[in-house]
């Protein structure tokens, strides 16, 4: 069977995306593997890590990838050389930040054509890709908002996977104060739906999930809110029925108190949670399994992963980076396409009109 195919976006070049894609690359047998990025920052990584520089090869269109020995490692660079300023580790500047987004423009744009099957995506600063003003910087919170609107997708859920936990998020890049007002039914049940989904894709059988409620104790009968009964509770119900709909055999529960919900996960009781805003998921997640969680976008017509860490410009140019995280990336974007039926998606999946159907969701 052809190996699947992906394209992988180093992320800030000041940062450590650059060295944690390449020994990735260098390591990955299950999958092709094409760094998006700057063949400067590419060869840097390369001496730092004693990896030969000789591997490092760049293309000039990503095809020729796909058709290059195992033991070289391709790098298409879509935007113009960076000067050894603009890439200077720990100092991102505007260039960079602009270079950081168009690479996650082009390698995008690559798997919705169909000539990749996955993006994976390394660590941006969203500060430098504001501040460089480029062409649909302005409006950047992350790259699940951003690949949302650049694909047109009715619906994307952020959701992190790890051996030990799995959760989704109904609100993402939302301030605290908002959060309230922001988790609505719909939410809720998008959230819910698509982690059924990941889990039977990943896991096969039927997943056992927790909605974690949003106030404590799960707002105790409405003496500390009342948003478990007024949002949650009713976006389970929808969730529910659009699961079996969809045919997909799941066991939802909730709300339940968050520490509840993310203690009795870990313990195996729940197959994976639903949060209701971005720390209440991601603060469990890295507790339990940093380094070696992805971050995936469900909803999209691609498959798309990530790595569950920052630029880490502290620890730039040290040499001694953790790849475990973009391995992991990259062996989860290989698993879902590869577990793709016939790259058909699960009955019920919602595609954009005019694009083919989605990979990962």
């Amino acid at each position: 069977m052809t190996l699947p195919r992906a394209v992988v976006t180093m992320g800030c070049p000041s940062g450590i995306g650059p060295e944690v894609s390449v020994v990735a690359a260098e390591a990955e047998r299950a999958a092709r593997v094409l760094l998006v990025g700057d063949l400067g920052a590419a060869l840097a990584a390369a001496l730092g890590r004693g990896i030969d520089p000789a591997r490092i090869v760049g293309v000039s269109e990503p095809a020729a990838a796909w058709r290059m020995p195992k033991e070289r490692i391709a790098v298409w660079q879509p935007t113009a050389d960076l000067a050894p300023r603009d890439r200077k580790l720990g100092a991102p500047t505007l260039l960079s930040g602009a270079a950081q987004l168009a690479w996650v423009d082009a390698a995008c744009d690559q798997v919705a054509r169909g000539h990749a099957d996955a993006l994976v995506t390394g660590p941006v600063s969203k500060e430098a890709v504001v501040r460089s003003k480029a062409p649909g910087s302005k409006a950047f919170l992350g790259h699940t908002e951003h690949l949302q609107a650049r694909l047109g997708a009715r619906e994307v859920v952020m959701a992190f996977w790890s051996p030990a936990l799995v959760t989704s998020l109904a609100t993402t890049h939302v301030p605290l104060a908002r959060v309230p007002q922001a988790v609505t039914p719909v939410l809720v049940a998008g959230a819910t739906y698509w982690l059924a989904w990941l889990l039977a894709r990943v896991s096969g059988g039927s997943p056992r999930i927790a909605v974690a409620a949003l106030n404590p104790h799960a707002g105790e009968g409405g003496l500390l809110g009342r948003e478990e009964r007024t949002r949650i509770g009713p976006g389970i119900v929808r969730a529910r029925a659009r699961l079996r709909r969809s045919g997909i055999d799941a066991t939802i529960d909730g709300p339940v108190p968050a520490e509840t919900a993310f203690r009795l996960a870990l313990a195996r009781r729940w197959d994976g949670v639903v949060a209701m805003y971005h720390d209440q998921a991601t603060i469990p997640m890295k507790l339990s399994g940093f380094g070696e969680t992805v971050n995936v976008s469900l909803g999209l017509p691609i498959v798309r992963t990530s790595v569950d860490h920052g630029t880490a410009y502290d620890r730039a140019g040290c040499w001694s980076a953790e790849a475990r995280g973009m391995r992991a990336a990259i062996a989860l974007a290989a698993s879902l396409v590869a577990s793709d039926p016939a790259r058909v998606p699960i009955k019920g999946t919602p595609t954009r009109k005019g694009t083919r159907p989605s990979r990962s969701a």
